[in-house]
């Protein structure tokens, strides 16, 4: 789950708007663009809008998982 936001730039505020779901079985290349995209699609009213529109960039699955002590010992 990724939180939708909808930024002001003049207040220099972030509005929570809602949420994108990521149900994909497998990874893909581009997650945060793919995320992004997707919630643009969703929530701007229009193409002006949608530079408003941001997702946290930290809430994105990354592609690969860090390494743990137990796995770069192998």
């Amino acid at each position: 789950m990724v939180t939708v936001y909808r930024v002001d730039y003049a207040r220099k505020t972030k509005l929570p708007i809602g949420v994108v779901l990521d149900r994909r079985e497998t990874e893909r290349l581009h997650n945060y663009q793919d995320m992004l995209l997707l919630a643009r699609r969703l929530f701007a009213s229009d193409t002006e809008d949608a530079a408003n529109i941001v997702i946290d960039a930290s809430q994105v699955r990354r592609i690969f998982p860090e390494r743990t002590r137990d796995c770069a010992a192998r």
